[in-house]
């Protein structure tokens, strides 16, 4: 009995610490398996996933924007001002894609959209799963996830790519404008970009892309996981802190894998 009873709560403890994982995993399946098929995406769908994606990428526009003028100024204009005091201008187009493109936009852009649309994301389905509306909603019998989960995940994967995009445009215009106006820039903007577009290998042009979807993806499913698993005495403050914390493991997770594996 001693021992049947140290199992089971070995067992429990088990199943608590992994159940978070499996949902996540089980959502993941989800995203992929439905996705892929057209008749998934029925009008209510769409609407969903048009309205997220507007919204969520409405709402982090301007604080990816900021981030990466900063982030081209201090990183961008670093480079070009000691990499050509060391006479090593050639290097700058491929520190640039390790640092910038690789590492850095991924990441900000990842932890900006968490910030921004995944606590979002995090309130609603908790307050409706707290209120009684997601049990409603099933009882009507209407697919939870199709209408929930995957025009988000969709929705947050297409913007964290779009944003990416964005970052990385601003923060090299920053970078070379700032270099320019005080004289260590000796190309043009044409060559400085084109410095840095030869710099990137094959690699480099699937980690970029890869990590951004792979971040937007995991963002939205940590952060319904977690609205969905609200309890009833859920309020979004107690919810909220948790949501972030596992959508930033999640974020550093997608980022050091593809870094370790591409």
């Amino acid at each position: 009995m001693i021992v049947l009873r140290a199992l089971g709560f070995i067992g429990a403890a088990a199943r608590r610490r992994s159940a978070f994982m499996l949902q996540l995993a089980a959502l993941l399946w989800g995203v992929l398996r439905e996705g892929a098929h057209p008749a998934t995406w029925r009008r209510t769908v769409r609407a969903e996933y048009r309205a997220t994606l507007t919204r969520t990428v409405a709402g982090s526009f301007g604080t990816v924007a900021v981030a990466a003028v900063i982030i081209g100024v201090g990183l961008v204009f670093e480079a070009l001002y000691w990499l050509r005091s060391a006479g090593q201008q050639q290097e700058t187009g491929r520190i640039l894609v390790l640092v910038l493109i690789r590492e850095l936009a991924p990441l900000l852009v990842g932890i900006v959209l968490l910030g921004r649309g995944g606590t979002v994301a995090v309130a609603e389905l908790g307050t409706l799963t707290a209120g009684g509306e997601i049990a409603v909603l099933r009882a009507e019998g209407i697919d939870i996830f199709q209408y929930l989960v995957l025009p988000r995940a969709a929705a947050f994967a297409v913007a964290a790519f779009t944003l990416g995009m964005v970052f990385v445009m601003v923060a090299l215009f920053s970078g070379y404008a700032a270099g320019s106006a005080v004289g260590v820039a000796t190309n043009s903007l044409f060559g400085f970009l084109e410095n840095v577009l030869r710099a990137m290998s094959i690699p480099d042009l699937v980690v970029f892309p890869a990590k951004l979807l792979l971040i937007g993806l995991m963002v939205a499913l940590t952060s319904c996981a977690t609205g969905l698993s609200a309890g009833e005495i859920d309020a979004p403050a107690n919810l909220l802190p948790r949501g972030f914390t596992r959508g930033v493991t999640a974020i550093l997770a997608v980022t050091l894998l593809l870094s370790l594996v591409i």
